[in-house]
């Protein structure tokens, strides 16, 4: 599975970050700067390898986007070992499977290729082309949209905001060109020893096990270490003074 995001767009402004200073020297950022034009950023991220593909440019239309995503896919799949061949229902079922349960599943076509990649990526209108949709269905690639107001279920974010952060964190770049070139250096940096990414981890657990503990209250996302008694109705109060006197 792979996973693609756009991030930016990225000005020609000092950036505050932390930096090793001498005592009582500050770093110091300058308080004018001119703005210069903006940058973007193309990410394609497979996290279970770590590895990403980075790509800077000062616009991400349809126009950028498709034939570098293209590139980069043609690239991948090149690599990949062959698909085991299936007969036509079995893989025709194969894909469906990743349709199940959506609202609206995609038209597939009567002849269908042997499914080599998952591709999640944003629900935006650009992603829906029938163009590009078509020629990754051609190629193989199942594209799977994150729900809207869900882009966080999509990795490529979390790895762009680790890169953004190392790349641009107290810096004052002055032109678009600068932004593209940290960015792209930090995204090399990264896979020389790239981290593989997984769904929940550790945090999750411990998040899981902290809810177990803990009794949540209405109203409010508060919780309590200990369950409070419910206060008793009067029809409960008259039905237990019921139960008692016979």
């Amino acid at each position: 599975m792979y996973t693609e995001d756009e991030a930016g767009p990225f000005q020609t402004v000092p950036y505050p970050g932390q930096s090793w200073q001498p005592e009582e020297q500050p770093e110091q950022q300058a308080h004018e700067y001119i703005r210069n034009g903006t940058a973007k950023m193309l990410t394609l991220f497979h996290p279970a390898s770590g590895e990403v593909h980075v790509q800077g440019v000062t616009s991400s239309s349809n126009a950028v986007i498709h034939p570098w995503l293209k590139e980069e896919l043609t690239q991948i799949l090149g690599s990949l070992p062959e698909a085991p061949t299936l007969d036509p229902e079995a893989n025709r079922a194969l894909w469906c499977l990743w349709q199940k349960g959506l609202a609206q599943p995609m038209a597939l076509p009567e002849n269908l290729p042997a499914l080599r990649m998952l591709l999640t990526w944003d629900n935006l209108k650009g992603h829906h082309t029938p163009e590009m949709v078509n020629w990754l269905i051609e190629h193989g690639v199942m594209p799977l949209y994150t729900p809207l107001g869900g882009s966080w279920l999509n990795m490529a974010e979390s790895i762009q905001r680790i890169l953004i952060r190392r790349a641009l964190e107290g810096q004052h770049p002055e032109t678009p060109q600068e932004i593209i070139d940290d960015l792209e250096a930090v995204a090399r940096g990264w896979n020389q020893e790239p981290t593989p990414f997984v769904w929940g981890g550790k945090r999750a657990l411990r998040r899981q096990r902290s809810r177990q503990r803990r009794h949540a209250l209405g109203g409010s996302g508060a919780c309590t270490l200990r369950p409070i008694r419910a206060r008793k109705t009067m029809i409960q109060k008259w039905q237990s003074a019921s139960q008692m006197t016979h």
